[in-house]
């Protein structure tokens, strides 16, 4: 996420982390480079003018100048300087009454039917009984994808009766017709444009029939600072609690996310990184900045491992990794558990830069399908799974055929397993000679 922003901050921090000595000529310029970087991410012009200024007076300053690491300094004082911006700290969404009304609002096309199943699922996993709303009765086929979300979630869906308004279908679920007693009523409504006059009208009448406890603007963060506009139109109809920001995995330049809070006031409460259910999280400006800068973001990805890892396999692979007897058995393991923290890339780029191995470092890992994969590993020898050294050119050709692969694909794989190899032992044997990473990552 933000990978062009992150790579041009990388560029320009090159010159400075590290650094024994730095002048008001150093910085001067890294706030320029760090202007062109912010406004070429399309980031609202007032808040890189804001940014630039405060990073510039901050860093000329003497705790930075006269310390004995004023490379790193300077790097965090637009680390913090970022996260301070996008809200400094995560905001969580209450829940109170029972039921409570989450009302979800914005444009066509910003995926808040996806963003409210994804919701449900995580409050689900909070251990709240939640009911969706399926009050979008102007897109096609919109209200079938919510019920088709809901029954692979296994969560509830509302849809009311043939017929009925947006305003008759949601006070119905509020008002208890469900008959599934909720803790949380999530309402998805139409996309609709801020100056479409009439649908306008039927959300501030929506807000009106259901009086929801929460209002949340979903924004699809690949348009940039446009997000902003809109978000204030809204805001400014609907006075709206936070943003749920979307298509975090997409080609987002990082517009909205540094421009929503400072031009709005409201905060990111949620992102959404990704197709799968579970690639939806509460939002931490911290972290967040910390990843654009190309720190990683340790916290998250051991939050994501908790979840998704058993202790007791986790503690084996371990003693594995420290015999050096990582096989291909334990790697298919590893990547059902790793799809379900989001992917390998995702894994990777949560990881600060200097943990990983230079043939990493904003490389791609190809992802293929873990059907084909257990296809191809299950097509071995236990010996060639236990050795894969052993696997040679003719060894390659009958697993492809075994398989229903190709050998460039076996190669694939056996590249992946090298890859992954080398990036878990490097980060383990990293973290034990420097300490593992807390606060500020050097």
């Amino acid at each position: 996420m933000f990978d062009t922003l992150a790579g041009r901050f990388t560029d320009i921090l090159a010159g400075i982390r590290g650094r024994g000595r730095v002048d008001e000529k150093d910085i001067a310029e890294a706030s320029r480079q760090i202007r062109l970087a912010l406004l070429e991410a399309d980031v609202n012009f007032k808040v890189v003018k804001d940014i630039v200024a405060d990073v510039k007076n901050l860093a000329l300053g003497e705790s930075v100048l006269k310390s004995l690491t004023p490379g790193q300094q300077v790097v965090k004082v637009l680390r913090d300087e970022l996260a301070r911006v996008m809200g400094e700290s995560a905001v969580q969404l209450k829940i109170g009454k029972k039921p409570d009304v989450i009302l979800l609002t914005g444009l066509q096309g910003s995926g808040k039917t996806t963003a409210a199943a994804k919701l449900a699922l995580l409050l689900r996993r909070e251990g709240k009984k939640v009911l969706l709303v399926a009050a979008d009765t102007y897109r096609p086929a919109a209200q079938d994808q919510l019920v088709s979300l809901g029954a692979e979630l296994n969560v509830d869906v509302w849809r009311g009766k043939t017929g009925q308004t947006a305003i008759d279908i949601a006070a119905a679920a509020v008002h208890g017709e469900s008959g599934t007693q909720p803790d949380v009523v999530i309402v998805d409504t139409a996309g609709r444009l801020h100056i479409d006059n009439d649908l306008m009208a039927e959300i501030v009448a929506l807000k009106s029939a259901v009086k929801p406890g929460h209002i949340l603007f979903v924004a699809d963060a690949m348009i940039g600072q446009d997000a902003v506009n809109q978000a204030s139109a809204f805001d400014d109809a609907l006075d709206f609690e936070g943003v749920i920001l979307t298509k975090l995995d997409g080609d987002a330049r990082g517009g909205a996310a540094l421009s929503i809070k400072r031009v709005t006031g409201k905060p990111i409460m949620f992102v959404s990184t990704g197709e799968k259910p579970q690639d939806f999280e509460v939002f931490h400006p911290d972290r967040m900045a910390a990843r654009i800068l190309g720190m990683g973001d340790v916290i998250s990805l051991i939050e994501r491992a908790e979840t998704a890892v058993d202790e007791s396999e986790a503690r084996a692979l371990a003693e594995k990794l420290e015999r050096d007897a990582f096989t291909l058995d334990d790697f298919l393991s590893q990547l059902e558990q790793i799809s379900k923290m989001g992917g390998l890339n995702d894994m990777i780029s949560m990881l600060p830069k200097h943990m990983l191995p230079k043939e990493l470092r904003g490389a791609e890992v190809e992802e293929s399908g873990l059907g084909r994969t257990k296809a191809i590993i299950q097509s071995m020898t236990s010996q060639e799974r236990q050795t894969p050294r052993l696997i040679d050119g003719s060894r390659r050709a009958r697993i492809a055929r075994g398989s229903g692969t190709t050998v460039t694909e076996v190669n694939g794989l056996l590249k992946q397993f090298d890859a992954m190899r080398k990036m878990v032992k490097s980060a383990q044997g990293k973290s034990k000679k420097r300490g593992w990473p807390a606060g500020f990552p050097g």
